[in-house]
């Protein structure tokens, strides 16, 4: 007999085992305050590092002020109250948004596959991105002003992946396995697409893509984050409400079938969500790599495989990452800006073949 979708009524997800550690609640409840305490800290010193020099509890005194609370000092440095609330604020909000966006698409691709080298870029995302972006900047549209190169970017990470969804999916299902080996040929297209463009390009645009493909904060604004929090928001609400059935997933399909889970709705939804997430937060900061890929590996070893805990607390760690690195690149060197892309890039390669080798030496591989 074969097992069906509808062996088991869908109330049966929510019948699954529960974690019984002891001190379980407790624990995830202090490792999420933990990493909450610890990217407002980051935030605060965050928000008082640049030219202009603000204290952190200045800062923290500027936030109560406009809270209405009269508590706190204010900024003493000349426009200070202006640099924090015009450039640095926006600049540091939409940091972590896009790295809480990262790591919480980086869990779930993780769980979606059963591969620890998921990331959104596996499904398109930020190939797909890149290329809507470059497009926009190749053909000089202005149709939306200053918001058309994210616009593209966000509707080229979307269309990248529902092509490689489509391609891949065949007689009503989508095998991992296929899906992956699609993205990695879609990537490479878009990727060739993106040197053409860069091609026939004049100066200032070849300038524009290179600049935009290594990721930068640079173009943060309340505006732009006042349109990626909603998409973190709906995503990681998304999430949250499959995490059981994700959990159930890791056991392999045939089990989740067996328990109830919906297999390939549960793997649309999530991809998704993932195309969501991933787009909204590489339309307005470029490429940021690795973050999606060593976040959720490092929260793992903590939090353990149980994505009710996992994903708030990958988002949470993407945050602070992005925050950090952003500091690190607008301030290593005085008065110019590393490439945020890049910076991440050069730490999480070598923190990634440290997780790999790890594991390996530790439990003889992935499995």
């Amino acid at each position: 007999m074969t097992a069906t979708d509808t062996d088991t009524p869908p109330a049966t997800v929510d019948a699954a085992p529960q974690d019984a550690r002891p001190g379980g609640t407790r624990r995830a409840a202090l490792l999420l305050a933990g990493l909450a305490a610890g990217l407002l800290l980051r935030a605060l010193l965050a928000a008082g590092r640049g030219q202009v020099a603000v204290a952190p509890a200045e800062v923290l005194g500027s936030v109560l002020h406009r809270l209405g609370l009269d508590v706190g000092p204010r900024p003493a440095a000349p426009h200070g109250e202006s640099a924090l609330w015009l450039v640095r604020f926006p600049r540091v909000t939409l940091a972590a948004v896009v790295g809480a966006a990262l790591g919480c698409s980086g869990a779930v691709m993780q769980g979606v596959f059963g591969n620890p080298l998921a990331e959104p870029g596996v499904i398109g995302v930020s190939a797909g991105a890149a290329l809507g972006a470059a497009l926009a900047i190749v053909t000089g549209v202005t149709v939306l002003g200053g918001w058309t190169v994210p616009a593209a970017a966000f509707a080229g990470g979307l269309a990248t992946t529902w092509l490689v969804y489509t391609l891949a999916r065949s007689g009503g299902r989508t095998e991992v396995v296929t899906l992956v080996l699609t993205g990695v040929a879609v990537n490479a297209v878009a990727g060739a697409a993106i040197g053409l463009l860069m091609f026939v390009a004049d100066e200032s645009g070849v300038q524009a893509i290179a600049f935009w493909n290594l990721g930068s904060l640079a173009q943060a604004s309340w505006s732009a984050v006042g349109l990626a929090a909603p998409c973190l928001a709906v995503g990681l609400a998304a999430t949250l409400a499959d995490a059981r059935r994700l959990d159930l997933l890791a056991l392999g399909e045939r089990s989740a079938r067996h328990l109830g889970v919906d297999v390939e709705r549960l793997r649309v939804r999530m991809i998704v969500v993932t195309a969501l997430l991933g787009a909204a937060a590489v339309a307005f900061t470029g490429i940021i790599s690795f973050v999606g890929l060593v976040v959720p590996h490092l929260v793992r070893m903590v939090a353990g495989p149980g994505h009710r805990l996992l994903l708030p607390a990958s988002a949470l760690g993407g945050a602070i990452v992005v925050v950090a690195a952003d500091l690190a690149a607008r301030t290593l060197v005085d008065y110019q800006e590393l490439p945020l892309g890049v910076l991440t890039a050069v730490v999480g390669g070598p923190a990634f073949f440290w997780l790999l080798r790890r594991t390996r030496d530790r439990a003889g591989g992935w499995a």
